[in-house]
């Protein structure tokens, strides 16, 4: 499997570390097509203390904890529109942009989009591949509901980082884990059962 992921400058950076060392240890996908934002590289200096300015693929696999060698990733400059993700004949599974800022949203909802992020992402929905968006804003105004409404309608999938607690969490990794596992699932990818509702009896107290 093929999957293009991008990093936009929203909170929430350890989504994207997360998502991206869980698709490398599933096994199920074979390449990575990766663009960042410029301000996403700000954001994970603020949240994570790392520094991803002037980006390599050497760099991300230090970052996620992969070999030095490891050809996953191929990462892609934001404007580079000739990048293969840019192409709808170019054949991948699909797209996640974790996590995605308003304006990314905005820019892909309005089908104005400047950059490569905004570009393979409208691929996605021409070509009906899965697009999942994960944006971490609070509170939502009008014109936020108003684009993921009509996202929605064009075939992405909305997918808030929202935390959920039936898991009894007992740390922050455990949260984000869950949230990353919600997005794997999207794209059927193996990862680990140890969050999912069990559906046993809830006992009255």
């Amino acid at each position: 499997m093929e999957l293009t992921v991008a990093i936009t400058g929203a909170s929430g950076a350890i989504y994207a570390k997360r998502t991206l060392q869980l698709l490398a240890e599933s096994g199920d996908v074979e390449r990575i097509n990766l663009i960042m934002s410029g301000t996403a590289a700000i954001v994970a200096q603020v949240e994570l203390g790392v520094n991803l300015k002037d980006p390599t693929a050497a760099k991300f696999n230090e970052w996620l904890g992969l070999e030095a060698g490891s050809k996953l990733i191929r990462y892609w400059q934001l404007d580079n529109l000739a990048a293969k993700p840019s192409s709808g004949s170019h054949r991948q599974e699909g797209m996640i942009i974790v996590p995605c800022s308003m304006g990314t949203l905005g820019a892909i909802a309005s089908g104005a989009g400047t950059n490569l992020i905004h570009r393979a992402a409208d691929v996605c929905l021409k070509e009906g591949r899965k697009l999942v968006l994960v944006p971490r804003e609070t509170p939502y105004n009008a014109i936020h509901l108003e684009n993921m409404l009509r996202l929605s309608h064009a075939g992405a999938r909305i997918l808030p980082a929202s935390p959920g607690f039936y898991h009894r969490p007992k740390s922050i990794d455990e949260l984000v884990d869950h949230l990353c596992y919600r997005i794997l699932d999207q794209f059927g990818i193996s990862h680990s059962p140890k969050t999912q509702w069990t559906g046993e009896e809830v006992v009255d107290i």
